[in-house]
C-alpha cells in the first residue's frame, strides 16, 4: 500500500519510495532493509550529536517525567528560564532577550515582525519593508518566502501573494577575501540603503554561509561592513543563524568570525541537537526596550503554542552542555582539516569538467557542478557505498554530525569524489 505521508520537496510523479529508518547510533542510521548508512547531512544539518546520544536521550526522559508541556503565556518554568540565560551567555554581546518559538521559519517570522514593530514604536511607521540578499533562503512560511531569492529560489510561484521586499546582490567575495575585495559588495549594499532606507526596517542575512541558496561562503569583512551600514541608515541587522549557529562555520556562531553583534539573531536546528523542534529569536536591549510602553500596540502579538516547550528546552540545555564538555569546536576543526585536505586541495576533483567550484568552511563542504544533471543518480550511488548524501540543484554537499570520526569523514568525501571518476 502506498504511504499516506506527503514528503517535502518531492515531485509526486517521479519520487521513489522513501527508505524507512528504524533507528540510529552515532553518525549512522539503520534502515528496515538491514542497511546502515553514514549520514553526511545530519538530517538537514541539525543532528549535530548524531543519533541516540545517551545524554540527550536521558534528558528528554527525565524531563518527560516532570513536565512535558505548559503554555508560556502567563506562565514560566525552569527549563525555559535556564535555556534563555544560557543563550544570552553564549551568543554575541548585547543579545540579552530571548523569544522562543518552535521552528527556524517561525523564528524568522518573529524576527521580522519584531523589526517592523520596533520602528513603528519609534514613530517611524514607514520603515516596514525588509532588505534581503539574493540567493538567500530563510524558510518556507509566507513571510520567510518573501525574503528568499525571488528569481532563483524555490518560491517564485507565490510571488503574486507575497509582500514585496527589497534585495541586494549576493556577496561575491569569498570567505578569505580581504577588505578591498569586499568593497564592491558593500558598495552595492550601500546603494540600496541610500535609496530605500526610509522604508527598510531591517537587513536580514545568513552570515557567512547562504545554506539552501547554494552554500555560498562570504567574507567576515562583509558582515562587519553591513553592521556599519545598518547603523548609518537606522536599519536593524538580523542574522539568520538557523543553519550557521552552533559551530557549523567553525565558531560557535558565524557572527563571531567578524566580531559583530546583530540586533536580532535567530537560532534553531542545532539548538536541540535535532532531537526536538525548537527555535529562539534573541534581541538586544535597544530592541526589547522599545516594546515597553503604555499603549496596546506595545505588546508583541506573537505566541506559538509550543514556544518554550519544557522537553525542547531541557534537551537544548543538555545539547549545549555536551557541546562544551566534549570540545565540539575542536572536533569541528579536525573535520574541517579532513574536508580541506580531501576536497578543497584535490586538484583532480577541481579539474573535472563537471565541477565549477569546491568550497569548505567549518564542518561544511560543497562541490558545485556546472549543470544539475551532473548529479543525477549520485544519491543512489553513495547509498551503495553506505553513505547517505542528498544533493540539491547544482550542489553536492556534506554537513556531517560533529561526532563523525575522521575515518568516517573520509568515507563521505571518498563517496563524493568517486562520483566524479
Amino acid at each position: 500500500m502506498n504511504s499516506p505521508v506527503w514528503h517535502p520537496y518531492a515531485h509526486l510523479k517521479t519520487q521513489q519510495p522513501a527508505p524507512k529508518v528504524i533507528g540510529g547510533q552515532g553518525a549512522n542510521f539503520y534502515l528496515d532493509s538491514g542497511e546502515t548508512l553514514l549520514d553526511a547531512t545530519c538530517s538537514w544539518w541539525c543532528m549535530i550529536h548524531g543519533y541516540g546520544h545517551p545524554r540527550l536521550v536521558a534528558a528528554i526522559r527525565e524531563q518527560a517525567g516532570e513536565l512535558c508541556h505548559v503554555m508560556l503565556g502567563g506562565l514560566t518554568h525552569d527549563p525555559a528560564e535556564r535555556l534563555a540565560r544560557e543563550l544570552v551567555r553564549i551568543t554575541p554581546p548585547g543579545l540579552d532577550h530571548v523569544f522562543f518559538s518552535d521552528s527556524g521559519s517561525v523564528g524568522m517570522e518573529v524576527a521580522m515582525k519584531m523589526a517592523v514593530q520596533y520602528h513603528y514604536l519609534q514613530d517611524k511607521p514607514n520603515k516596514h519593508r525588509l532588505l534581503s540578499l539574493m540567493k538567500a533562503y530563510h524558510g518556507d512560511t509566507m513571510g520567510c518566502m518573501a525574503v528568499c531569492d525571488p528569481e532563483e529560489g524555490m518560491h517564485a510561484l507565490f510571488a503574486g501573494v507575497l509582500p514585496r521586499q527589497h534585495f541586494a546582490p549576493s556577496p561575491r567575495a569569498d570567505f578569505d577575501a580581504g577588505p578591498e575585495e569586499v568593497q564592491a559588495d558593500l558598495d552595492a549594499l550601500r546603494r540600496i540603503l541610500e535609496c530605500r532606507h526610509h522604508e527598510i526596517a531591517a537587513l536580514t542575512m545568513e552570515p557567512l554561509l547562504q545554506a539552501a541558496g547554494g552554500l555560498n561562503m562570504t567574507s567576515p569583512h562583509y558582515l562587519h561592513g553591513a553592521r556599519e551600514l545598518c547603523d548609518e541608515f537606522d536599519v536593524l541587522l538580523i542574522f539568520d543563524e538557523v543553519a550557521t549557529g552552533f559551530g557549523r562555520t567553525g565558531r560557535m556562531f558565524a557572527a563571531e568570525h567578524a566580531g559583530v553583534s546583530p540586533d536580532i539573531m535567530v537560532l534553531s536546528k542545532g539548538l536541540t541537537g535535532g532531537y526536538l523542534g525548537h527555535a529562539a529569536t534573541l534581541a538586544t536591549g535597544r530592541v526589547h526596550d522599545a516594546f515597553i510602553g503604555d499603549s496596546a500596540l506595545h505588546a508583541f502579538m506573537h505566541g506559538p503554542t509550543f514556544m518554550g516547550n519544557p522537553l525542547a528546552c531541557r534537551v537544548a540545555l543538555e545539547s549545549l552542555a555536551v557541546f562544551e564538555d566534549e570540545d565540539y569546536l575542536g572536533r569541528i576543526a579536525r573535520l574541517n582539516r579532513v574536508l580541506h585536505d580531501e576536497l578543497f586541495l584535490d586538484a583532480t576533483l577541481r579539474a573535472h569538467p563537471a565541477v565549477a567550484d569546491v568550497r569548505v568552511l567549518g564542518a561544511t563542504a560543497v562541490i558545485e557542478v556546472t549543470e544539475a544533471a551532473a548529479l543525477k543518480g549520485v544519491a543512489a550511488f553513495a547509498r551503495r557505498q553506505g553513505v547517505w548524501l542528498r544533493p540539491f540543484g547544482h550542489w553536492l554537499y556534506t554537513m556531517p554530525a560533529y561526532i563523525t570520526s575522521e575515518d568516517e569523514m573520509r568515507r563521505i568525501t571518498e563517496a563524493m569524489k568517486a562520483w566524479f571518476r
